[in-house]
């Protein structure tokens, strides 16, 4: 299992909705949970991630706080156009402590994956890893 999400292999955030330089969207390939990217507190919130080369992904985790639903979209192509849709889940509420969902994605092929949070727990939501099943 190779977690093709983190930055030493490759994987960056070539797309966010909002930045904050104290909470950049790097955070989120870093490999570590205590760094995050935080969303501005307007929704949809979304960012991409690109591979360094087309990865086939049988899951993907999510370290996150207050993010309430999240849809996943894919691509196969060089540029970050043209989604397709992959999969939606709800995320349970975690009160003080960090949510983490493991999200089947069923053995796609992707070039980009596409993160969109649609809605939250609070007006602000945070992002500390992705991690990548392959």
């Amino acid at each position: 299992m190779i977690d093709s999400s983190l930055s030493s292999s490759g994987a960056k955030v070539v797309v966010a909705t909002c930045s904050d330089e104290n909470h950049p969207p790097e955070n989120i390939t870093d490999g570590n949970s205590k760094t995050f990217w935080m969303s501005t507190g307007m929704f949809p919130q979304e960012f991409i991630i690109r591979f360094a080369e087309p990865t086939k992904i049988s899951a993907v985790t999510m370290d996150s706080y207050n993010v309430k639903h999240l849809k996943i979209e894919k691509n196969t192509s060089q540029n970050a156009s043209q989604f397709e849709p992959v999969t939606e889940k709800e995320f349970e509420h975690t009160e003080g402590h960090l949510q983490s969902n493991a999200i089947s994605l069923n053995g796609s092929s992707a070039t980009h994956l596409r993160f969109i949070i649609t809605s939250g727990y609070d007006h602000f939501v945070s992002v500390h890893r992705i991690s990548v099943q392959n």
